[in-house]
């Protein structure tokens, strides 16, 4: 039975499709190709030069889902690597679609390339490398929001959903708090506060007596566990918390920091200002966890000495050991060795691989800015227009005044956009160097570093945790070091093998079809 595939083409710019990259000529091509490898090209998804960016991501999106919903369709065929999706960050749910099946392959054709769950190493490494820098594109965007989240806060306001009492107002990227007149929430979490201080209540009786007040939730008194926590926020005396750090928060406070001290003493739970000193260590508690138990390792100094240990916390682990923070940076040190690629011709396919997603991640970024300018310039001719409607007496200054506030804000937002992307572009580009620098010259660089906080964010680069198991470190490594140790590991010890010719497998000079696990016979090259 033959086996069942579609196509994916796409144009990125007039020049490619001057170039020979033309819509007609790709199609060709995979048609030649599936006819000689007896496939069934059941569907073809197409994407031309002239689509916008959001066609393009809505093709995209049907070719995955298509691929999902017809578990049949094993053969994804495309011409090359970067001409796969400009919708950069996608990529990963192809990946996925890829792993989920051992029969399903995806054919880069004019590379002779065939990537599947069981593919050999050096076949699958551009991929992994492509896979990697995508996924590091899509996460500089979401440290961009999660940026602009904490310089909100540091503007005073609470970038955080949900305040009972207070509502929202403004646009979205620009919403500022203000007390909610609308319900009568805000009076009487006032009077929760007084009401708690003067001690003739406990937590079950305040709700009570608030309930015989006239408050209700959900037709109910509030529960004493949703009271306890309105009484011990201090977003109510003009202050809160984002992420461990106290701020001074510019919206109307309900009640006073004196009454908040008070209430606070009443309750036993006092903030402390110790409770949000800077972190010391050098690997923090979300780096370090327990190999045994998987448990945080937590961290503390004796002796001068930063010591780890196990907070074996309901469990019952075996870990008694503390290990000495300097251990677990030698050991650390010692693995940015084993990145090193000595194989020169494993070091051109890192070179290759990395200029291949660059190229991709360049066609995504340029493209989305283009639409973040035209989306500017659309509705900067809607504020033109819209003045010359209020010159003209069309609209009264309030209709104005309504609509230009919305157009502006637009046009806020779509510089912000514009302005994460360009810092995701840049911090891409800097992922690439840095991946190639680092893989290369780690204890270098490192031992080179004198700043502390510059060496905790290399070792956050390089690794997603750190296993600690007795005195051995067991590191993982992310962003892209995973795919160059293991390819650093296979790739220096085939140069080992290199002065025996008859060896096979161990040239990984160019790209080869190679068999996956129950893989047709009609698709191995002959």
């Amino acid at each position: 039975m033959k086996m069942r595939a579609i196509t994916l083409t796409r144009v990125s710019t007039r020049e490619q499709a001057e170039e020979g990259y033309s819509l007609p000529a790709q199609e060709k091509l995979l048609s030649d190709y599936a006819t000689s490898k007896e496939l069934v090209l059941k569907k073809k998804f197409s994407v031309p030069e002239s689509a916008t960016g959001k066609q393009e991501r809505k093709t995209f999106n049907e070719m995955v889902q298509y691929l999902f919903e017809h578990p049949d369709i094993k053969i994804l065929l495309c011409e090359k690597v970067d001409r796969m999706t400009r919708n950069f960050s996608d990529a990963v749910s192809l990946d996925k679609w890829l792993n989920e099946d051992e029969e399903r392959q995806i054919h880069f054709v004019k590379q002779n390339l065939i990537i599947h769950k069981n593919a050999r190493s050096h076949e699958k490494f551009q991929w992994d490398i492509y896979i990697a820098l995508a996924r590091q594109y899509s996460n500089n965007l979401s440290e961009e929001t999660k940026k602009g989240l904490f310089e909100k806060a540091e503007q005073g306001w609470y970038p955080g959903n949900h305040k009972r009492g207070y509502k929202t107002f403004g646009d979205i990227g620009h919403k500022i708090w203000g007390v909610d007149d609308s319900i009568p929430d805000s009076r009487y979490i006032e009077m929760a506060f007084v009401l708690y201080d003067t001690g003739n209540f406990t937590l079950r009786t305040l709700a009570k007596e608030l309930f015989g007040q006239g408050w209700s939730v959900n037709g109910k008194a509030i529960s004493i566990s949703e009271l306890h926590k309105l009484l011990i926020d201090s977003f109510y005396c003009g202050e809160f918390i984002w992420h461990e750090k106290k701020y001074q928060g510019k919206h109307t406070p309900l009640i006073s920091k004196e009454l908040y001290g008070s209430v606070q003493e009443r309750l036993q739970r006092k903030l402390k200002a110790g409770k949000y000193v800077k972190h010391t260590y050098l690997f923090g508690s979300s780096l370090t966890m327990c190999d045994e138990c998987g448990r945080t390792v937590t961290w503390e100094t004796k002796k001068g000495h930063n010591y780890g240990h196990c907070t074996r916390h309901n469990t019952n682990c075996s870990q008694r050991k503390y290990i000495r923070e300097e251990v677990v940076e030698t050991q650390l040190v010692d693995y940015l060795d084993t990145l090193k690629i000595e194989n020169q011709r494993l070091l051109e396919w890192v070179r290759k691989a990395l200029k291949e997603s660059h190229k991709d991640e360049i066609d995504y970024h340029d493209n989305t800015v283009k639409e973040l300018d035209t989306q500017y310039l659309k509705v900067k001719g809607r504020l033109d227009v819209l003045y010359d409607d209020k010159v003209d007496g069309l609209i009264t200054k309030e209709q104005y005044e309504t609509k230009r506030e919305q157009y502006e804000q637009q046009l806020n937002d779509i510089v912000e956009a514009k302005q994460k992307h360009n810092k995701a572009n840049i911090n891409y580009l800097k992922l690439g160097i840095n991946l190639f620098e680092l893989a290369q010259k780690g204890r270098e660089i490192y031992q080179k570093i004198t700043d502390f906080d510059e060496k905790r964010e290399l070792l956050n680069f390089v690794f997603s945790n750190l296993k600690i198991n007795g005195e051995k470190v067991v590191p993982t490594p992310h962003n892209g070091f995973e795919t160059i140790a293991l390819r650093a590991k296979e790739g220096n010890w085939l140069r080992s093998r290199d002065s025996n010719p008859n060896f096979r497998g161990q040239n990984p000079a160019c790209y080869h079809y190679t068999t996956p696990h129950r893989r047709s016979s009609k698709l191995v090259e002959e």
